[in-house]
């Protein structure tokens, strides 16, 4: 693997761009002992996550470890991970769709196997802005519901999601009861308690000011 260093950067297109994709095993995985992400991961040796914080139709919220199991997937890895390692097939996903927790814990399992790709050369960051109940990947997004919060940075991908939850839990902002309707709805804590128990990362923090 060549040393790109931090200068360097790929997103899902650049990562998706060849046919074969790459089988990360995930020996301890709860729902799933494989993900699968594109072929062009194997250029690069270190990764920055850069994600939008806002609910999300399916996970309830969307963040740092929706971005390192979603976003990180090849077509056939996110097939697996939403149907919980029933299909690779994007054709037959919708037909198998697995139930709310086990795709939470898919999702959480995928994640450490990216996690664990990079080890120490990964850093986070949710940008706390612009948060709707809607993901950006729909179609049609519902309007913002909260006033904007801030920016976290972190070099814990576990930890930086349990604070833009508490985060959001400790606003002023009444509109907040809607945003947070949708992240319980969906048991989306479900995703932070998964990958906690994975162990690779932890739910406690300190929060420090940066202005």
């Amino acid at each position: 693997m060549e040393n790109h260093g931090w200068t360097k950067y790929f997103d899902v297109d650049i990562m998706d761009a060849e046919v074969n994709d790459i089988v990360l095993q995930i020996p301890d995985g709860k729902v799933i002992k494989e993900n699968f992400v594109g072929r062009n991961i194997a250029n690069y040796n270190s990764m920055l996550v850069l994600s939008h914080f806002k609910g999300h139709p399916m996970g309830g919220y969307g963040g740092t470890l929706k971005q390192l199991s979603i976003g990180c997937a090849s077509s056939r890895g996110k097939a697996w991970i939403h149907t919980a390692g029933k299909t690779q097939d994007q054709t037959k996903l919708w037909d198998m769709v697995a139930k709310q927790d086990e795709f939470l814990e898919a999702m959480a399992d995928s994640a450490k196997s990216i996690v664990e790709y990079f080890k120490e050369n990964i850093a986070y960051i949710n940008i706390m802005c612009n948060m709707s109940v809607d993901c950006d990947c729909c179609s049609v997004a519902e309007d913002p519901c909260m006033k904007d919060i801030g920016i976290l940075a972190s070099l814990d991908p576990i930890a930086i999601d349990q604070a833009c939850i508490d985060l959001v839990k400790e606003s002023d902002d009444p509109r907040k009861e809607h945003f947070l309707e949708r992240v319980n709805s969906r048991h989306g804590i479900h995703t932070i308690e998964s990958a906690y128990k994975l162990g690779f990362g932890n739910k406690e923090y300190e929060l420090i000011e940066v202005e």
